[in-house]
């Protein structure tokens, strides 16, 4: 049992998204910032090859055919007296949605660039989220044991297409084979750079670090004098990292490094333990206990992670990771108080109640009973179908947090299954994956094919190889003669007369919200001038 106070296991939380264009390295930094923790022994990312090539946190059979995240996992671990829940992302455009979900339940980012390539337009969108939301980012440059981009050049893109201070902490020297290892600047110690295998358990460590003016064996000749002149421009030239303008998101720290060398990381892990903000307090509303008479409006209100009771939301679900036990998981983040493992929760919503007698906590790719957590920590509550992305849970069931967007779909296809009499399974599983949020699923007023609407062609290609996988469902995506989905808003009587002259286009999402299925977006933009009283909305909100 913790004998510090509430606030005080709050304090050192430090909950933090990982962000990236594909092949940025991302997933491969994940697990060297879980192997710095002592998470891990080896780096599953890089320690093998072919068909046993996998990672700790891509767990689908398509993540580890094609080496790319295509959900948002979470792995939790303690180091230097501080609990870190890393919150690793899909990088890949086509699962945005997943991200952006991902990113509330974050107090900080990290940013990783390709050294060699700068700031790509995925990392653009994320970045957008990210200021969305006030999240605050640490930016972290890879793969600087490749040939890269001047390192000005990567500060101007940042300073320039972010709209953000960069805060040079370290400056390379060198890069690719020329690579020498990096100076802190203001400080001038520098850290070797050793060239060593990737994935080995030995390569956890690096050379010691040591004063600039006594590493003169680590370079050849006019190297060291260079390197001295660039430490102070970089000094003169850029501000000195400020966290209170950090935090404000008007400033990112710049680290440098390569992960699959493991170089770098270190000090990557410092400045998150240091810099990364605890869990902040968050905006709610709170509604009267549903005895009150004439109960008021629900208010406004705080939650302060200190707070007694304990409160939070579910920004994913997650089925099967387990395929054994055809599990279904939620992602719990808490936003106060003390949970203990067979605590009674009350869905915001439904008012349904919950008994999570067998929470758990993701220790890289293992899974424990989590016995006691606290605010900034995310808990996985297995459960069948009670709970959505969006649901608000507290002890009093009275707390509701603002609710997670649905985004429309730019594709819509239609789906069915080649053997017929798997019809009602089909069902059952397109429900359950639309409960996860992987796609969305829409049906027909009139017809029997059900729409299905994504982000990405690589959406449906997920939800191909998991119905096969998962369910043992063939199924066929064919074009359908929708290319938009708007939700249908405003009172009963203006949706009725609405959709009875559009009844073939309307349909229904999994809430049984009436939504709009446009053949074309003149189309959108026709229905809208003439029904003005008929609100179509490209988001809808659920919480």
């Amino acid at each position: 049992m913790s004998k510090l106070t509430l606030p005080e296991e709050a304090a050192r939380r430090r909950t933090f998204a990982i962000i990236a264009h594909p092949d940025a390295g991302k997933t491969t930094l994940t697990e060297h910032i879980l192997l710095a923790g002592g998470a891990i022994r080896a780096a599953g990312a890089v320690r093998a090859r072919g068909e046993n090539r996998r990672t700790q946190s891509d767990w689908m059979k398509i993540e580890k055919e094609r080496g790319i995240s295509v959900s948002a996992s979470v792995m939790t671990f303690e180091h230097d007296g501080k609990m870190f829940n890393l919150l690793d992302t899909p990088g890949h455009e086509d699962f945005s949605e997943d991200t952006y979900r991902t990113l509330t339940a974050a107090d900080c980012a990290i940013m990783v660039l390709d050294a060699a390539k700068g700031i790509e337009p995925q990392t653009l969108k994320l970045f957008e989220v990210c200021r969305l939301r006030d999240i605050p980012i640490i930016t972290f440059i890879n793969k600087l044991d490749r040939e890269a981009l001047d390192p000005m050049e990567l500060l101007d893109q940042i300073a320039s297409q972010l709209q953000l201070d960069p805060a040079p902490i370290w400056w390379p020297a060198q890069s690719g084979n020329r690579l020498r290892g990096m100076i802190e600047v203001g400080t001038g110690n520098f850290q070797p750079y050793a060239r060593k295998i990737p994935g080995a358990v030995e390569d956890a460590g690096h050379p010691e670090a040591l004063h600039i003016d006594a590493a003169s064996q680590h370079f050849e000749a006019g190297e060291l004098t260079e390197l001295r002149e660039a430490a102070e421009l970089v000094e003169g030239g850029y501000p000195a990292f400020n966290h209170q303008s950090f935090l404000e998101g008007h400033m990112t720290p710049i680290l440098w490094g390569s992960a699959l060398r493991h170089f770098g990381i270190d000090e990557l892990l410092k400045a998150i333990g240091d810099w990364a903000p605890p869990p902040k307090t968050m905006k709610a509303q709170k509604a009267a206990p549903p005895e009150t008479r004439n109960a008021p409006a629900p208010v406004d209100v705080t939650v302060e992670p200190g707070a007694t009771e304990v409160s939070g939301f579910v920004f994913k679900v997650q089925a099967n990771m387990d395929p054994n036990h055809r599990d279904r998981i939620a992602m719990f983040r808490m936003a106060s108080g003390s949970f203990k493992r067979g605590m009674k929760l009350k869905v915001q919503n439904t008012g349904k109640q919950l008994s999570v007698n067998a929470p758990i906590m993701f220790f890289a790719s293992d899974r424990e009973l989590a016995e006691d957590a606290f605010a900034g920590d995310v808990i996985g509550i297995p459960n069948h179908g009670v709970l959505r992305v969006g649901d608000s849970l507290s002890e009093s069931g009275l707390v509701r947090f603002a609710g997670l967007p649905n985004f429309a779909p730019e594709i819509l296809q239609r789906v069915r299954v080649k053997d017929p009499l798997k019809a009602k399974h089909l069902k059952k599983a397109l429900d359950g994956l639309a409960e996860e949020g992987v796609t969305q699923l829409f049906r027909p007023e009139l017809g029997a094919d059900f729409i299905v609407g994504a982000v990405g062609q690589l959406q449906f290609e997920v939800m191909a190889d998991r119905l096969g996988e998962e369910y043992g469902l063939e199924v066929i995506f064919e074009p359908s003669p929708y290319a938009e989905a708007r939700w249908v808003d405003g009172t009963d009587a203006d949706i009725e007369d609405f959709s009875s002259k559009y009844r073939s286009q309307m349909a229904r999402d999994i809430d049984q919200a009436p939504v709009f299925l446009a053949k074309s977006s003149w189309e959108t933009g026709y229905v809208m001038e003439r029904f003005p009283k008929v609100a179509f909305t490209k988001t809808k909100e659920r919480g």
